[in-house]
């Protein structure tokens, strides 16, 4: 088996931490008892915890970014609109710590800010897209004023549904399941399609649950 780097096992260390008992909650002596190393060892690849965080946003921003470069010139299904959505809450569940502690995590990191903001801005046009293909494809009945907001209103659920999803379960940070983040989003979504196609959303979302 190939041998994980330390480097890579202070990040992966690092990041189910933060996941599990939250970001604020956790030191470098503590991720470098769980690793079993020395501090020194854990100084030697990162000189403080924000250099952790920020590896770990950048590995966040990276799979983000791929992820909403949705092409503009497709026609887009429910599908694979379920299929985008179930991928951006699988991401946002994996670095859940940032989604939790949000404003708390971007007030003390303010190297953050302008980058999150930038990943929030690429989840509305994402979104944006999405929907103009559905009205192009005369799937969906909106307009332009309606848009925009439905827009804004499923960055917002993207952004805070992890963080509301806690509260149901603050005993157990690990008990996330994107799906119903998926179910929520799809709804916002339903009353803006035609018939048919809202029959077909209705079913789809219910099998996220």
């Amino acid at each position: 088996m190939k041998k994980i780097k330390t480097r890579d096992r202070i990040l992966d260390t690092s990041l189910a931490l933060f996941n599990s008992v939250g970001e604020p909650n956790v030191t470098t002596l503590l991720i470098s008892d769980e690793l079993d190393i020395s501090p020194g060892n854990l100084y030697y690849h990162f000189k403080s915890k924000g250099d952790i965080v920020d590896e770990l946003f950048g590995r966040f921003e990276e799979e983000m970014l791929d992820l909403l470069a949705v092409p503009e010139d497709v026609d887009i299904s429910l599908d694979q609109q379920g299929f985008f959505l179930h991928l951006l809450f699988e991401t946002v569940a994996r670095y859940r710590f940032i989604y939790q502690d949000l404003v708390n995590v971007l007030s003390r990191y303010e190297q953050l800010q302008g980058r999150f903001r930038r990943l929030r801005a690429r989840k509305t046009t994402a979104f944006q897209v999405i929907c103009e293909s559905f009205r192009r494809q005369e799937m969906m009945e909106i307009g332009s004023e309606q848009l925009q907001a439905l827009c804004e209103q499923l960055t917002l659920t993207a952004c805070y549904w992890s963080s509301f999803d806690t509260l149901s379960h603050l005993d157990d940070r690990e008990a996330v399941d994107p799906g119903r983040g998926v179910y929520q989003m799809m709804h916002l979504v339903i009353p803006y399609l035609t018939a048919d196609d809202q029959d077909q959303a209705r079913l789809m979302s219910r099998d996220y649950l």
